[in-house]
């Protein structure tokens, strides 16, 4: 298919070889053809699954669940073989900073290209630079992702610590305004906000409804993921940042409370799917999962269709899901360039399918000496999965126990009504760019 693409194209647009700028500017015209082809393409799929789901107009089932953007986690082969067990959960890619997107623009696929079935899909960028922040959502927009979120929620040192970055951003609300208006401007989906409910000692919940007050005023930003922590960009690594700072429920629930124009997404020590139901039946609006969905895919992201969605269960066994995942997984290697991606990086994903099952040991043994010399996924799987009893890979899920205790008590420590504390109006004093410059930070 790509090669027949390729040739109908060139044979639409003539490559000029014996001039170089002409070259060029052939083979931009022959990057740009290809980029809006794959978007109708990604188009066409998405109506297409939203019609199979009784769907209309192009709508996704809402983001009622969705996978959290995780770096080094949430790649291409995740997200294929998340989509295999849950066909409604948004996934989120990895950041992709700004920057690498304008920079690679003719390399785009390598960071922004998916499988359409990936869809409802978000894509997360990151940056401080509102030109190039709005030039990457244009490039992003041919790619047809279902919405774009901006990243002020990294406390990463390789994040927050690189300028004003990550949620370091929180520090200028009005500043965040101006960069998702700039997204928004470029983008023909929504755009949203993933962050903290504050940052060091800036974490009163005033504070932050200050911050989500002016960046919803200031830009069409009307869905805020909020990770129920506060960052602290010193003294803590990011995994410690997950866990360290307490959670505050209490503060997402004002925020809808305060809010009811907006969309909020609770994020942050959501661990099972019974919790997730907790969650919406207190009020949320959607909840987003991290670590459990990576490190336990199968019941975490295999009962979100039906016990979040009220869709049947797909019936599908963990070696009919594998079977699948193996056909994309050896289709892939090698794909942009010598071992990119390669055997250990496929199989990455499916590590964690059988956590806590009989054999789990001694499947991972097997597997970490098979990634030693195994040259496809195929070759993988046939070596290693008789580790395992034909009772777990063949099993389907069943009906998932549900706890509502989680949130009941929230109500009862809500902090007091968001009354404005006019921080917004230094921050609007305070512009610290245009258009081009990098954000600002205090």
């Amino acid at each position: 298919m790509k090669t027949a693409m390729h040739t109908l194209l060139c044979t639409l647009i003539p490559i000029y070889h014996g001039n170089a700028t002409a070259y060029r500017k052939s083979i931009s015209m022959l990057h740009d053809a290809s980029a809006r082809f794959k978007r109708v393409q990604s188009l066409k799929r998405k109506l297409e699954i939203n019609a199979e789901t009784g769907l209309d107009g192009g709508k996704s089932h809402p983001p009622s669940f969705s996978v959290a953007p995780m770096m080094e986690w949430t790649d291409n082969h995740y997200r294929t073989l998340a989509r295999l067990i849950s066909k409604h959960a948004w996934l989120y890619t990895e950041m992709v900073v700004a920057e690498t997107i304008v920079h690679q623009k003719d390399n785009l696929d390598r960071f922004l290209a998916f499988s359409p079935d990936q869809h409802p899909i978000v894509l997360q960028i990151g940056g401080s630079n509102l030109e190039n922040l709005a030039k990457a959502a244009e490039l992003a927009n041919l790619y047809s992702y279902d919405e774009i979120n901006f990243n002020c929620g990294c406390p990463s040192e390789k994040v927050a610590g690189h300028g004003c970055f990550g949620a370091r951003l929180m520090f200028n609300p009005k500043l965040v305004g101006h960069a998702m208006s700039a997204i928004a401007a470029n983008s023909d989906v929504p755009v949203s906000v993933k962050c903290r409910i504050g940052v060091d000692d800036r974490d009163s919940y005033n504070e932050l409804c200050d911050f989500i007050y002016t960046v919803s005023s200031q830009s069409p930003t009307n869905h805020f993921v909020i990770h129920a922590r506060k960052a602290l960009l010193s003294g803590l690594s990011p995994a410690e940042n997950r866990k360290v700072p307490p959670l505050k429920y209490e503060y997402y629930f004002a925020l809808l409370r305060d809010f009811p124009e907006l969309r909020f997404t609770l994020n942050g020590g959501i661990t099972c799917i019974s919790q997730v139901d907790a969650a919406i039946r207190q009020g949320a609006s959607g909840v987003m999962v991290g670590r459990a969905a990576y490190n336990n895919p199968w019941f975490t992201l295999g009962h979100v269709d039906v016990a979040i969605y009220g869709v049947p269960y797909h019936r599908c066994s963990r070696r009919q899901i594998i079977e699948q995942y193996q056909e994309y997984a050896d289709s892939v290697i090698g794909k942009f360039g010598s071992n990119k991606p390669n055997v250990r990086q496929l199989v990455k994903p499916l590590l964690n399918l059988f956590h806590s099952e009989p054999g789990n040991s001694g499947w991972k043994r097997a597997a970490d000496s098979a990634l030693r010399h195994c040259k496809t996924v195929r070759s993988f799987l046939e070596e290693t999965l008789p580790n395992l009893p034909d009772e777990v890979l063949d099993s389907t899920l069943v009906n998932s126990p549900c706890d509502h205790e989680r949130f009941a008590d929230v109500d009862a420590i809500l902090p007091p009504p968001y009354r404005s504390s006019g921080k917004q109006l230094a921050y609007e004093e305070d512009e610290g760019t245009m258009p081009g410059s990098p954000l600002g930070c205090f």
